[in-house]
């Protein structure tokens, strides 16, 4: 594990911990704006994003910039309604998790309302090398 050098601020929250949680902030408004622009300069060259969906038990994961804007391009374009309430972030050294209610409306017609939450991975420079994403959505359980 790493060994993070950190001031404290007011709160108890580290500086770096209070960098992190605002630049998941930053991020989340440039979801609700579909700004893949805006998320990606947030994110490291050499970043990952573990989607909800894929294969178990990590789902997808999509490796760098380039496969994380092409998948913001698709939903954003797929789901143009899509939009985040969020309802809180807290931040713990190098993390921040983040939870939400995400709406909108898919391209077959079907409405979506997930709660779920993202883990956010920070690197020393405050760049984002890990986003996990889980949710939860109405179905019945087999």
């Amino acid at each position: 594990m790493q060994e993070w050098e950190c001031q404290q601020v007011s709160g108890g929250q580290t500086e770096t911990e209070k960098r992190n949680r605002d630049i998941v902030e930053i991020v989340c408004q440039a979801f609700n704006d579909h700004d893949p622009d805006s998320i990606l300069k947030h994110f490291a060259e050499k970043s990952e994003w573990l989607l909800s969906r894929g294969t178990p038990p990590d789902g997808m994961t999509l490796s760098g910039k380039t496969e994380i804007r092409a998948m913001l391009e698709h939903r954003f374009f797929s789901i143009p309604d899509m939009a985040w309430e969020i309802h809180s972030h807290w931040a713990v050294s190098d993390r921040v998790c983040s939870e939400w209610t995400v709406s909108g409306t898919e391209a077959n017609g079907a409405k979506l309302e997930w709660l779920g939450c993202d883990l956010w991975r920070f690197n020393r420079d405050g760049k984002i090398v890990r986003k996990d994403t889980y949710w939860k959505y109405a179905g019945d359980e087999a």
